[in-house]
């Protein structure tokens, strides 16, 4: 096998993914021809609703999907955060690359940070799990959705529409716009998998799984493993504002995760911590911690006003 057809969004953020995925396949393997094939999905199509009310994660990758199952295409990569929990029959997770900057960033032209936002500034993101964080830090905020690419986003701000908006910092790092961010915001709890890379490919296609499994960081695999756990254990979705980050550190595997109302006026947080060697049930650990601390009676409230 001498080409690999490597899928991806056509943004310039995807693009960056796709294409560092691309160079470090040829790092091992010299004589591969890597191909990059754009694919518009429905995520990328629809700009004017926050993806909890068309459809959550999914949006990102079906398209994808669709085209590695004709065979168009021999892999996706994706922002792990935008993978759902649970991927259609016949297609896996071959590859997690070592995460990046985990955290989101804080950008405003006027605010040097956070804590700088006068009242009642408007602040954009298009996130529930942000916008309930920033609201149980600061309920005198206004929070505007702030949907489009990362130029888009900029651009928005650059025109007055926002006086701060909050991105994950690894894509401003990885798009050049380091010197856009303010500061990083560790203490809103990030979303699973965020500033990681999955690479997904046909569960059965042992050629290309021969491959990717190089690019595998696997303390980076075992911390979303942990947190994409948590995710299915709470029924994680765009349409439930919840955090999870784990990160080994001195052979430990620790991990903090939140639960909270849209408004983010009821907030329940748990931290726990387990052997790195053995990770399995981890995430579902935390996760009965945070449902039965609270975290429920906040979930089936944010359900009932859904179905409402």
């Amino acid at each position: 096998m001498r080409i690999i057809k490597i899928g991806t969004r056509s943004s310039r953020l995807a693009l960056w993914q796709a294409q560092f995925v691309a160079t470090e396949l040829k790092k091992f393997f010299p004589a591969l021809e890597v191909e990059l094939v754009k694919v518009h999905t429905t995520g990328d199509k629809i700009l004017d609703a926050p993806l909890a009310k068309i459809g959550g994660k999914g949006l990102f990758t079906k398209e994808l999907e669709v085209q590695m199952a004709a065979g168009a295409i021999d892999l996706a990569v994706h922002s792990l955060k935008d993978v759902p929990t649970e991927l259609p029959e016949g297609f896996k997770i071959a590859a997690i690359t070592r995460r990046a900057q985990p955290f989101d960033a804080f950008v405003s032209n006027k605010f040097s940070s956070f804590d700088a936002l006068e009242k009642n500034s408007v602040v954009g993101t298009s996130s529930l799990r942000r916008a309930a964080q920033i609201l149980s830090l600061r309920p005198d905020l206004k929070i505007k959705n702030l949907r489009g690419n990362v130029e888009t986003r900029l651009k928005k701000l650059d025109a007055g529409e926002f006086d701060a908006i909050i991105l994950a910092a690894a894509g401003l790092e990885r798009l050049g716009h380091a010197e856009r961010i303010g500061e990083l915001l560790t203490e809103i709890i990030p979303a699973a998998g965020q500033g990681a890379l999955a690479i997904e490919t046909r569960a059965d296609d042992e050629k290309i799984l021969s491959f990717v499994k190089v690019l595998n960081d696997e303390e980076t695999f075992a911390a979303a493993q942990v947190e994409r756990e948590f995710l299915k254990e709470v029924g994680g979705s765009c349409q439930i504002p919840v955090g999870v980050f784990a990160k080994i550190d001195g052979g430990q595997m620790n991990v903090k995760a939140i639960i909270a109302s849209t408004d983010g006026r009821k907030v329940v947080r748990c931290q726990v911590s387990g052997g790195s060697e053995n990770v399995r049930g981890l995430g579902k650990k935390i996760a009965t911690q945070l449902l039965d601390g609270g975290g429920r009676k906040i979930l089936e409230r944010i359900y009932q006003s859904v179905d409402e």
